[in-house]
């Protein structure tokens, strides 16, 4: 018997048009966790815990994003809330000296906002990237409808109640394993600065909506070097972090590797030249940055080293299959 709930062509399109949102919904774990080489495959059944928080978070900013015509600058910031609401309310680690006994905060520690200068840069940057900008454009450059929204109201407002969940039960599972509070002025300025994130956020859609691209003489590099570009600045941003030992140097080398990559990416994608091709290259680029981090990346559930590197291995061949298939994709529908 044929299901009938799905019998109309109106029913079957609305589920064929929201399957993009539920591989963003998978894909952001998977990169944010699983590509970096924090959690290992025999721990894949974390998956389905972290995807409520990861993948709805990812959902609704770009479900949000492409109801009003905003691109990918707002998505950018809205992520940047994303992760300000995870490591400031859910996991608190942007404030817990000693978040999974691992004493982030000292390197760089700012006593009087009880944070850690390396460590903050560092997550939120993760966060704003990989755990959501990345997977957006890559799921977009998949897609027959990049710009346009894939959810109804039901649909947004399902993806809604997942991370709201994701947000409650990774923040309960916190307060059972760790005594740590925040204090009332941390949480005070966490919400200002997501209050302020997303009103930033919104006024850069707005600004920006109906802007044209700025007339000019100069071209654009070829998607691969674009790519080569993300690549390189990502990486740079990655070893920055792993290899110095002054805790204010990393801090500030990588908030200028993330000025310099803003600044190249604001400066050639207004240019009319620019496609949806060169934006997955960028965003390919920091894929693979991931996708070689991970091999020396040590994670965080217990794993034989064997299983760790082939599931490192895994992950970074399903990568590069994911960029291939997206890169023929967006080569076929162009920026329609």
């Amino acid at each position: 018997m044929t299901n009938p709930t799905l019998t109309t062509p109106t029913q079957r399109r609305g589920v064929k048009r929201g399957l993009p949102a539920l591989g963003l919904f998978f894909l952001s774990p998977l990169v944010a966790e699983f590509l970096l080489g924090n959690i290992p495959i025999s721990a894949l059944f974390a998956l389905l815990t972290l995807a409520p928080l990861y993948g709805g978070g990812a959902v609704l900013i770009r479900e949000v994003v492409r109801r009003r015509g905003w691109g990918y600058p707002t998505v950018l910031v809205f992520a940047l809330a994303y992760g300000v609401i995870e490591e400031g309310i859910t996991t608190q680690s942007l404030f817990n000296p000693n978040y999974a006994g691992l004493r982030l905060l000292d390197p760089g520690h700012i006593g009087a906002l009880g944070m850690g200068a390396p460590w903050t840069v560092l997550v939120l940057g993760l966060h704003t990237v990989w755990s959501i900008t990345v997977p957006i454009v890559l799921m977009e450059s998949l897609s027959r409808r990049p710009r346009e929204p894939w959810l109804g109201n039901v649909g947004l407002g399902v993806y809604g109640a997942l991370f709201l969940a994701g947000v409650v039960a990774t923040t309960a599972f916190g307060y059972t394993k760790d005594a740590f509070r925040a204090s009332t002025g941390q949480d005070l300025g966490t919400g200002i600065a997501i209050v302020a994130l997303v009103a930033l956020g919104t006024w850069i859609g707005q600004r920006t909506k109906h802007r044209t691209a700025v007339p000019s003489a100069s071209s654009v590099p070829s998607a691969w070097i674009v790519g080569a570009a993300g690549l390189v600045l990502s990486s740079a941003w990655m070893l920055v972090n792993d290899n110095l030992h002054n805790p204010w140097l990393e801090a500030l080398l990588m908030l200028a590797l993330e000025v310099l990559a803003a600044f190249v990416l604001v400066t050639w994608s207004r240019r009319p030249a620019w496609t949806r091709m060169h934006a997955l290259a960028a965003a390919g680029g920091a894929l693979l940055t991931y996708a070689w981090h991970a091999f020396p990346e040590s994670p965080v559930f217990p794993a034989p080293h064997a299983v760790d590197l082939i599931g490192n291995g895994v992950f970074a061949l399903l990568a590069v299959a994911l960029l291939i298939s997206a890169t023929i994709r967006c080569d076929k529908f162009g920026d329609s």
